[in-house]
């Protein structure tokens, strides 16, 4: 099992940082656009992780932040994924370049026509709606999304 952090950062214009995933070899995420984030390290809380790998892949330094839910990503092909999912809309420094994909700011209401991971629109929609803390399982058979659970309760 693998332990991730993943991040939305939003500012005061209206828009998302986003990752357009193009530059790494073998990537899971190949040409999709997806929030900021990574693997934990030994001894890292979520909290930790979410610092360490936003500033490691945006130069930015979180200044606000919220912890919003964990996806857990069930695979026929990857191992079993715990993400930690936060938005954040506080921070300061200025955002350098990535190594493993393009760093974009995208206006909130073009992010949904974004090539990403169908299960990834579930939880973009829930942050949208502001849900409560919540748990979602997210089932994959290769890139097909084949089951979700929120909370306990099947949606699909």
């Amino acid at each position: 099992m693998r332990n991730t952090t993943l991040c939305y950062i939003h500012n005061d214009r209206g828009q998302t940082l986003l990752l357009h995933r193009v530059k790494k070899e073998n990537d899971l995420n190949k040409d999709k656009w997806i929030g900021v984030g990574g693997g934990f390290e030994d001894k890292e809380s979520p909290e930790d992780c979410l610092i360490r790998e936003v500033y490691e892949e945006t130069g930015l330094t979180l200044t606000r932040y919220a912890y919003r839910g964990i996806v857990t990503f069930v695979s026929d092909t990857w191992e079993t994924e715990y993400m930690h999912l936060f938005t954040a809309d506080g921070f300061t420094g200025t955002l350098k370049e990535c190594d493993e994909g393009t760093l974009e700011w995208v206006d909130d209401a073009q992010v949904p026509t974004l090539p990403t991971w169908e299960g990834d629109r579930i939880f973009l929609n829930l942050l949208n709606e502001n849900r409560p803390f919540f748990s979602l399982k997210l089932t994959y058979t290769g890139e097909t999304l084949t089951g979700a659970v929120l909370d306990g309760q099947p949606l699909i």
